[in-house]
This record gives structure tokens, C-alpha cells and sequence, in this order.
């Protein structure tokens, strides 16, 4: 696996900026450590250009006919090496050098089936792990990520929710042409599920980031209706909401704003195999979701949050923090980099490992590519700068071919998370 030839630009004209594009996945496709020929394209763009999505992708698809299959969506900030585009008009591709019999691009026209039912190309592709967009406007959609995901050996998929202020469009085209119920699809769908699924020879690594801290202690739910939590710890939910925030709800003037800027981390029941915990830094573990309160209740003395929960679920009360999003970030690349090094080195590769994140991207670091979805809540904006975030991953990784957008809800495991950041970097051989 060479690295992935990518490219990304920004222009009122999607024509203009698809020729920048252009030229840069061809200049990258001219040098050697640069896959020449790759199959399968990820394509992502704001949703200034999500009216002209199909006119986009024909026009990508003809100008590169040795990509036979596409992924990606729309989103109101996209990312790539270094780079974020928020509230511009921009897209980001990325060409990933991957055999077409290791992957399947999926869509609601042509889903992705178990492991080991055969498929239109006639092979037995197994589904190890899978890239996800998603509609947030589909009916049920944790439900059908858990689905989608339970159809993978690992039971791991990342992604995230398409974010729009105009049409909501996902890519999902086949190299097989009008495969079995696709019909004549043009590539660009509405609603629903699509992405890309690997076996389990594509080599990646991924990790989520969380951008929370707590400001109490965990509590245990020990009465709750749906998404009302009543009771925390025995004692009213409500009750415990002021004493952890220090607000007295019938000072509204007061409260409510300190209550708007409050979420919820939920994890699972404290004798729970394996339940996620708060780390000793004071992070929220990977698995803890961050949700929403949504409203309270002071005649059942209640808290309303944004998902079901059920009693010995554990709950702490929690603010975003660009300080720990930050060290959080440089964390998870850290532990990337560190997975990728090998126990022995040669000459070149300690050379290569050594020399300045900010050099162009070496095959010695074994990274073919890497995909990053952050919430569109986080970015520049809430990293202090333009294109901050984006900075930091480079810090942390290191220079790599990368694409990624900002979603209305982030993919990692079988869940969806809110506020975080997930990175899959595909590596190459050793």
C-alpha cells in the first residue's frame, strides 16, 4: 500500500475547484512513494456545493476512470492535511490505494450484507470494520449504526452524520456500474446509510477524542423514564444537578445559563464488563457519550436528557473544554504514532521518524492516508484559530495524506457520539 494521492481546494466556481483538485491528486500519482492508480475515492464537500453533488461526481468520475468507486458526503466544514474550510465553498479527495476485492461501497440501494454472503463481483467479501455516513434525519439512526456495525467481524465502524444548511447528499458509487437494485443511480443519495466497508487486510488504527471535562463526580442513575433521569445516587436528580453546577434553578437569571452550557457524560453500569471510567487526567474514557440536556422538570425534580437511559447507568455532568479537547487530540495521535513504530528501526526509518512533523509525508512512517470526523461543534473556531484543529492533528500525527469533514454526530464502535473527534489512519505493510 503506497500512499494516498489527495487533494483539496476552495472557489465560488465547484468547477475551479475541482480542477485544483484535479491537479494535485495528479501531481501526488507522478511521484513514486504515491499510488498511481487507485480505485476507491473519498469525496467530501460543503454544503455550499451540495446542490451541484451529481454534476460534482460526474465530473470526478470521468476525469479519473481508473476510480471505479466513490464515498464520502456533504458537510459545513470539510478537513484535509492541515487545513479546514468552514462556511466556504470547498471540497477534499482523497484516493485510497486499496485492491477493489478488499472493500464494498455500500448505499440503501445496495447495502452491505454479513460476513461471508458473496456479492455482485462474485468474490466472498467479508466486512471487518466499515467507513459511515449517515442522514440525521433518518428514522432510528443509533439503532441502524448498531445494525450496520453488527454486519462487521470486529463490530467496529466509524464515520459520522452528514451537516448541511442547504441538501443533505451522500457519494456511494460502485465500480460494478448498475449493480443489483441500484439501477441507474447516479452515485449521490438522500437519507439513509452509505459508506465503504473493509476487510480485514486493510490495516488501520482509530481512536476517538473527546472534547468534555467533568465538573462533579460520577453518579449512578437510579431512576429514570425514558429520557428522564429522576433520581441520581437515591437522591433527586434535580436536586443534584444544582448542588454539582452550585445553582439554585428558581434563580433563573442565573441558572439556566449555567445549565445550557452543561452536558452529560453517560457510560455504563459500574459492574458492567469493561465499563468506561474518567482517566486519572480527568479525560472522559472513549467510551462515555456526551449528550445534551434537554430540559428539566422541577414537579418531578427531574433532568431531561438527549437519549434513553435506563437505572445503574452512570452519569456526571460535564462542560466542553478546548484545553482538554487539545491535549486529548495530541493524545490520540501520540498513541498512533507510537502503535506504528516498530521495536527495531533501520537507518532511513529512525531518520524519517525523527525529521519534522511538517515534512511532506514518507512512506516510512507507515501511513498510507488517514480519514478525520469532528464534531461541528469543535474546529478552529473552538480551538482558538483557523484551521486549529487541523493543526494540532498534524502536530500530533505528523505530515499525512488526510480528508475528513465535520459532522452533526461523530461514529466510533457501534455508537454515536457527540463532541468528539475520530481519526482512522490506514496503514501499510511493515
Amino acid at each position: 500500500m503506497k500512499l494516498f494521492p489527495y487533494g483539496h481546494a476552495t472557489h465560488p466556481q465547484w468547477q475551479m475547484a475541482a480542477g485544483l483538485v484535479l491537479a494535485q491528486l495528479r501531481a501526488h500519482m507522478a511521484l513514486p512513494d504515491y499510488a498511481s492508480a487507485p480505485h476507491l475515492g473519498l469525496l467530501y464537500i460543503t454544503d455550499h456545493y451540495a446542490p451541484e453533488a451529481t454534476e460534482i461526481l460526474a465530473f470526478l468520475s470521468a476525469e479519473l476512470p481508473e476510480v471505479t468507486d466513490w464515498s464520502g458526503t456533504v458537510g459545513v466544514g470539510i478537513a484535509a492535511n492541515n487545513v479546514e474550510y468552514f462556511d466556504e465553498p470547498a471540497m477534499s479527495v482523497m484516493l485510497c490505494d486499496i485492491a477493489p476485492e478488499h472493500y464494498r461501497v455500500f448505499s440503501g440501494v445496495a447495502p452491505l450484507v454479513h460476513a461471508g454472503v458473496g456479492s455482485a463481483r462474485g468474490s466472498r467479501f467479508e466486512p471487518h470494520t466499515a467507513l459511515l455516513h449517515a442522514d440525521a434525519q433518518t428514522p432510528d439512526v443509533p439503532e441502524l449504526i448498531a445494525e450496520l456495525a453488527q454486519r462487521t467481524a470486529s463490530g467496529y465502524v466509524f464515520g459520522g452524520l452528514a451537516s448541511s444548511r442547504t441538501q443533505v447528499v451522500q457519494f456511494a458509487l460502485n465500480g460494478d456500474g448498475n449493480v443489483a437494485g441500484q439501477g441507474k443511480a447516479t452515485g449521490v443519495f438522500h437519507g439513509g446509510l452509505s459508506g465503504v466497508a473493509f476487510d480485514a487486510d486493510v490495516a488501520m488504527i482509530s481512536r476517538v477524542t473527546q472534547g468534555c471535562l467533568p465538573v462533579a463526580k460520577v453518579h449512578t442513575i437510579t431512576r429514570a423514564e425514558n429520557n428522564l433521569v429522576l433520581a441520581l445516587d437515591g437522591e433527586p436528580a434535580l436536586t443534584v444537578l444544582e448542588r454539582d453546577l452550585q445553582v439554585n434553578i428558581a434563580d433563573r437569571q442565573t441558572a439556566i445559563p449555567k445549565v445550557r452550557a452543561t452536558l452529560v457524560g453517560l457510560s455504563a453500569a459500574q459492574d458492567a464488563p469493561g465499563h468506561p471510567a474518567i482517566k486519572r487526567t480527568g479525560e472522559f474514557d472513549e467510551a462515555v457519550l456526551v449528550r445534551h440536556i434537554v430540559g428539566i422538570d422541577p414537579g418531578k425534580e427531574a433532568v431531561a436528557i438527549g437519549q434513553p437511559v435506563d437505572a445503574g447507568m452512570r452519569l456526571t455532568f460535564c462542560q466542553r473544554n478546548p484545553a482538554a479537547a487539545r491535549a486529548d487530540l495530541m493524545r490520540i495521535g501520540a498513541e498512533i504514532r507510537e502503535a506504528l513504530e516498530p521495536e527495531e528501526m533501520t537507518a532511513e526509518l529512525a531518520d524519517a521518524l525523527s525529521a519534522d512533523t511538517s515534512a511532506s509525508p514518507h512512506p516510512a512512517r507507515r501511513m498510507a492516508g488517514a480519514i478525520y470526523v469532528s464534531c461541528a461543534g469543535r474546529g478552529g473556531p473552538h480551538f482558538g484559530g483557523p484551521s486549529a484543529e487541523m493543526h494540532i492533528v498534524r502536530r500530533a500525527l505528523g505530515d499525512v495524506p488526510l480528508v475528513g469533514f465535520f459532522a452533526g454526530g461523530e461514529i466510533a464502535h457501534q455508537e454515536l457520539h457527540g463532541y468528539t473527534g475520530v481519526l482512522t489512519v490506514f496503514t501499510t505493510e511493515a
